[in-house]
């Protein structure tokens, strides 16, 4: 069946929050790190393909590994990548990234780890011209980092006799195509594929993207229920009702526009689930329970139509100021909760 495109959930800035691609630049270095380790977690790297293991490293004994992603669960060569998180005031230059080459290549020479698939450089106000330029000349590159090695230049003064003819054929066989920069913009977009982590972090608040559309027969997550409307229909007319029979019968504008109810809801249960976690929705629905259920249970209903309609246009009624989600709703949600209610088994409309 084909359905109308909806407006997905997405971040829409809050006036006077500063945006993410600012606020990286204040937070502390082992931050950076951890943002950059959370963004790996959400990389996607080609249909539904994820790394299998994310691990932050840095720190003492991180063999200048920051952070380590694995493409593969065992550490194997070219099966990983290898994030290195600098955080510091100014564009990264090649005195910068040279030292931490040096370590990288004695590393790689002493087998702490296999040569990975690439070597991302990843900095808040990314990288100078100069090290831009290097970075896109892989040969010049490797010569520059050899050369100023050997004369003790670019910060790595005192440290020629390090550079062993060893470890030399080393850094002449390693590609230095694999050492790239990854933009701060890329690191923000997988981080923000976990919109409650990204919420949390950076402060924004979500905008609600438009509701699903019922589908035309009742999915199975609706099973309980539609169940439960059936019974109040047959209840209505004195006559047990098959779904097929309903939806042609006189009531079944009336149960469409129940499950329209519900989906509505449902829009609300997804902008929350991304936004704020599963435990918001909940709660609401919590909220909604106990505002309802003495009205419900009164006994003046005497038919499920009266506990039905006594549920949703007292939800309708409702003010929930103490949940985060009361910014958000629209008519159709409080109303499409008692629907959820039921689905969840906590209410029913027949006794």
């Amino acid at each position: 069946m084909e359905t109308n495109p909806t407006r997905k959930n997405r971040f829409a800035v809050k006036r006077g929050v500063i945006p993410p691609s600012s606020q990286v630049l204040l937070i502390h270095a082992d931050q950076w790190e951890k943002l950059i380790e959370e963004a790996c977690r959400n990389r996607p790297l080609g249909g539904d393909a994820k790394y299998v293991f994310v691990k932050q490293l840095g720190g003492a004994g991180d063999g200048g590994r920051d952070i380590e992603a694995r493409l593969v669960l065992a550490l194997s060569e070219r099966q990983w990548d290898l994030f290195q998180g600098k955080h510091y005031n100014h564009a990264l230059t090649p005195a910068d990234v040279f030292k931490e080459l040096v370590k990288f290549f004695k590393h790689l020479e002493a087998k702490t780890y296999p040569a990975p698939r690439y070597y991302y450089l990843c900095a808040p106000r990314g990288v100078g011209n100069d090290l831009h330029n290097l970075l896109s000349k892989p040969d010049e590159f490797k010569k520059r980092f050899l050369d100023d090695w050997k004369a003790g230049k670019t910060g790595l003064k005192g440290r020629a006799t390090e550079l062993t003819p060893a470890l030399e054929q080393l850094i002449l066989a390693f590609d230095f195509k694999s050492i790239v920069e990854c933009q701060t913009r890329d690191i923000l977009e997988w981080h923000a594929l976990d919109r409650k982590a990204h919420f949390e972090l950076f402060g924004f608040e979500g905008e609600r993207g438009d509701d699903p559309l019922a589908p035309d027969a009742p999915a199975t997550h609706e099973q309980v229920y539609v169940e439960e409307l059936l019974k109040v229909y047959s209840e209505l007319i004195d006559k047990g009702l098959a779904l097929d029979e309903l939806i042609a019968s006189d009531c079944g504008e009336h149960f469409q526009s129940q499950r329209a109810l519900f989906y509505c809801a449902e829009g609300l249960k997804t902008f929350s689930r991304d936004t704020y976690g599963e435990a918001e929705f909940d709660a609401l629905l919590d909220m909604v329970l106990t505002g309802i259920k003495p009205k419900v249970k009164s006994p003046r209903h005497k038919t499920g139509l009266d506990r039905l309609e006594a549920g949703t246009e007292g939800a309708q009624l409702l003010v929930v100021n103490d949940s985060a989600l009361a910014p958000k709703l629209r008519p159709g949600d409080l109303p499409g909760t008692c629907h959820h209610l039921v689905n969840q088994r906590r209410l029913k409309w027949v006794k």
